[in-house]
């Protein structure tokens, strides 16, 4: 100890300059602030496929500054646009087994009305497979045994449900497989593209399994599940013999289990399981129908092999990149796989894999100019709610920077019954690029935690599920986090919902409030739901209220009918097309705040429907954004 001190005395100017040194060189390595533009412009290419024959790769890329449809020689550089869409964009495409026909799908300006599309790669040929209005349109089902056919769903007859259809894409005719009687949720055809189950919704909350013996045979039901076991439970697919259907099953345990249902006395076999987490991924064989691997969403998405056929190839390719890996699409012969890297601190990477040299090649980086900069890490975090629940979340510090008295903003997802979880997120590196502290909370209701957890969130909304955010927010606080004088809540479509909330139930808890496309009337809300969405009724009353029951409770949660109690500024965005937040509550907000005097900015988007789709548009937010944190929270990175 006496030479140490010695040292520092002797060697005291030289320290100093050191340090002086250091400070300089610190100053000079602030991570550069990562623009808009790199973060919420199109990516450079993104959702590769490959072709069921393995000789092309498609992907989705700007074509003249919108996304569209790509197709290349797999070994080539022949890479084309064969889509040319100038308005929201290509988002979900999938390839037909016969190699010919891509189906792809467009929403008509953000109306939650869409069309599906069908493209003959080599020709340009396209076919709109769904020419109505008003329309919800899904692929449910498609085989290599059957490569000219898909089963579809869409609500042509009626809207507020939708039926089953069989559709040639080569022909684009469309034959109706299964009349939906108003209460299935989910068509679920066996392995001949025969629609012969479905999953129903009840009155009391709950859903059966039901099956037929061929689509001119009576259904008859196999089991049920209650309104408690329903978010973590359902249907997947037929058993290679029909004999048996695989699903989520938490009848008697707190998370569903993956299990074989046998549709002829219902006994059940168990395959996959875990007491505190949901899986969330199934690997099934494209020949046999077997399930290989499951994927349990804990604080990162980790695979149970099921089959030991995968185990080096899943050793492989956790080789190639870190993170955490998903299948994007694989051949029809199972040997060439692509697959998505996503990780916390870097673009989200893919690989094509070849089963037989187990190699894999690099095949692009979703967004490449994210390696120019220093990301931040997402850190898993747990609290206890004010009621004692176990809660846990992320949050993200600014890169290079102190974690200690930071202005923080406090992230809600927009859909309150999934989870937030580890990986790549733009808000979150945005928000951590311009020294903000950002928190996601996994509230109670969300899947991924158990039955118990989800249904904790039932009638929850502006309840509840608002304490947990505010305690979050309370334990960043205590932790030294978060300084209280400069704290935010900002969020999308539910996530603008809590913003609301959270400053009309806590008015001088948070500094100011960010809410795009936030339901702002749960009664109307609820009406225009389930107008459009009619065999969801049930689960929507169980989960958010009953219009008729619970109207009072329902009412006082409406921050529409609180905003005389916001104090804190107030930046509203608004799609013109939203089909489920009016326009008119939007602007009653706006207007309401303005005439209190309380500082509010109101982005009207008319070519929007819910969230925000457009790049023109993301820019003008994210830019409008940041003048609005940086005035009321002070510039983070000072």
């Amino acid at each position: 100890m006496k030479n140490s001190i010695g040292m520092r005395c002797v060697c005291g100017l030289a320290a100093c300059m050191a340090m002086a040194f250091l400070a300089i060189s610190c100053a000079k390595e602030e991570p550069k602030l990562i623009p808009t533009g790199v973060l919420f412009g199109n990516p450079t290419r993104t959702m590769p496929c490959i072709s069921p024959d393995a000789k092309k790769l498609s992907y989705v890329a700007p074509y003249n500054g919108v996304l569209n449809i790509w197709v290349k020689t797999i070994g080539r550089t022949d890479d084309r646009a064969i889509t040319r869409d100038a308005d929201r964009g290509i988002s979900k495409y999938f390839w037909a087994y016969d190699n010919k026909h891509i189906l792809y799908f467009q929403d008509l300006a953000g109306t939650d009305n869409w069309r599906l599309y069908g493209i003959d790669v080599d020709t340009g040929e396209i076919c709109v497979f769904s020419p109505f209005v008003s329309l919800k349109v899904g692929v449910v089902a498609y085989s290599k045994r059957f490569p000219r056919e898909f089963i579809i769903q869409m609500n042509k007859e009626n809207r507020g449900f939708t039926d089953a259809y069989r559709l040639d894409v080569e022909t684009g005719a469309l034959v109706m497989a299964a009349k939906n009687p108003g209460n299935v949720v989910r068509w679920i055809p066996d392995n001949d593209l025969v629609v012969r189950g479905a999953l129903v919704s009840e009155p009391q909350g709950g859903s059966d399994l039901i099956v037929r013996k061929g689509e001119n045979s009576p259904w008859v039901k196999v089991c049920s599940w209650n309104s408690e076991d329903r978010m973590s439970s359902g249907a997947l697919r037929f058993t290679r013999d029909g004999a048996g259907i695989y699903c989520f099953d938490a009848r008697g345990f707190n998370t569903g289990r993956l299990v074989e249902i046998n549709i002829v006395d219902g006994s059940v076999t168990a395959i996959a399981e875990d007491p505190e987490s949901e899986i969330v991924s199934a690997f099934f064989q494209v020949d046999t129908y077997e399930m290989q691997a499951v994927a349990f969403e804990r604080e990162h998405i980790e695979w149970a092999i099921l089959d030991n056929s995968l185990r080096s190839d899943f050793d492989a390719v956790a080789k190639l990149d870190r993170g955490d890996f998903r299948f994007m699409s694989t051949d029809a012969s199972d040997s060439t796989w692509v697959l998505g890297f996503n990780k916390d601190d870097g673009p989200v990477s893919y690989f094509l894999y070849d089963r037989r040299t187990k190699q894999g090649t690099f095949l692009f980086d979703e967004q490449p100019d994210l390696r120019n900069y220093r990301l931040a890490r997402m850190e898993p975090v747990s609290f206890k709610a004010r009621d004692g629940l176990e809660i846990h979340g992320y949050i993200t510090y600014p890169a290079g920077g102190k974690r200690q008295n930071l202005p923080l903003v406090l992230l809600v997802r927009p859909d309150p019954w999934t989870r937030d979880y580890w990986g790549f997120n733009p808000e979150v590196q945005w928000l951590a690029s311009r020294g903000y502290a950002c928190l996601q909370v996994n509230f109670r209701g969300c899947r991924g935690y158990g039955k118990d957890f989800s249904n904790a969130g039932n009638k929850e909304w502006g309840g509840k599920m608002q304490d947990d955010l505010e305690d979050g927010v309370q334990w960043a606080v205590s932790e030294g986090i978060a300084n209280p004088k400069r704290m935010a809540i900002f969020g999308s479509s539910f996530g603008g919902y809590a913003a609301l909330v959270g400053l009309t139930s806590t008015p001088d808890l948070f500094r100011c409030g960010v809410d795009i496309s936030g339901p702002s009337d749960l009664l109307g809300w609820l009406a225009a739901r389930t107008a459009g969405y009619a065999e969801y009724k049930s689960f929507f009353y169980e989960l958010v209220g009953n219009p008729e029951t619970d109207a009072d409770m329902l009412r006082s949660r409406s921050p529409l009918f609180a905003v005389d109690r916001i104090r804190a500024p107030l930046l509203v965005v608004q799609g013109g097309h939203d089909p489920f937040t009016p326009n008119a509550d939007a602007e009653r907000i706006v207007a309401a705040l303005k005439k209190s005097g309380v500082p509010c900015e109101f982005i009207y988007l008319p070519d929007e429907g819910r969230g925000i789709s457009k790049p023109q548009n993301r820019m003008k937010f994210w830019e409008s954004a940041e003048g609005f944190l940086s005035e009321y929270l002070g510039n983070g990175r000072r």
